[in-house]
């Protein structure tokens, strides 16, 4: 358990510090230049998250296409998060974790079903935060595309097999985005209990936002 107040990773003016409930979704505009600062408060936690251009949702995270530009699966400092057309949305400007995945995708209660089990169907999952969150910006299942998931660990074998593993984060690590333009983030903070991922016990997340001094 983190002992002190979450502090944004790249200094500046806070302009929005919200904490996420575990299982629970959350949305907010970045501008342009401003710092998403995400604090994993407690230690592996995976934080799912989406990226749409806020003047025009048409425009949204490729996995593809950041995979292809920095020609690696994992994300950490340096990397730029890109649309379908290969412009830059943001950049991770530090990373006290060093691995994020953008293969694993989201939880769903119909992947729950296949991979768990039946009895699993009822559980809250990943796709249902990103449609009841997506829908306050006009959002619907269609828009939905492939995920970033900060903090999961997810380990690629030589031979193509990937898995879900324990976290290599830790109680108050962060990471830091700066918005290359007004971005709409959206995240879905993992309900999944069925494996790894959360160390099977969700917990909360903050999301501060800064603004760098003049």
């Amino acid at each position: 358990m983190t002992t002190t107040a979450p502090a944004p990773l790249v200094p500046g003016t806070v302009i929005l510090d919200e904490t996420v409930a575990p299982r629970g979704p959350w949305s907010a505009i970045v501008a342009a230049g401003d710092v998403l600062t995400i604090v994993d408060l407690y230690g592996n936690q995976a934080v799912d998250t989406l990226f749409y251009g806020a003047a025009d949702t048409t425009v949204r995270y490729s996995a593809q296409v950041t995979i292809a530009a920095q020609r690696s699966l994992f994300l950490t400092t340096g990397s730029v998060i890109r649309d379908q057309e290969g412009a830059p949305m943001m950049t991770i400007v530090a990373d006290e974790v060093g691995n994020h995945d953008t293969i694993g995708g989201a939880c769903s209660q119909e992947s729950n079903t296949l991979r768990y089990g039946h009895h699993t169907r009822h559980q809250h999952a990943c796709v249902e935060n990103f449609l009841a969150e997506g829908a306050k910006h006009g959002l619907g299942k269609r828009d939905l595309v492939g995920n970033v998931n900060f903090f999961m660990n997810v380990p690629v074998d030589p031979d193509g097999t990937l898995g879900i593993v324990d976290g290599l984060s830790a109680p108050g690590r962060r990471l830091a985005l700066r918005a290359e333009i007004d971005t709409l983030v959206l995240v879905s903070n993992c309900p999944q209990i069925n494996n790894p991922c959360n160390g099977f016990d969700p917990t909360a997340v903050q999301m501060i936002v800064t603004r760098p001094e003049a």
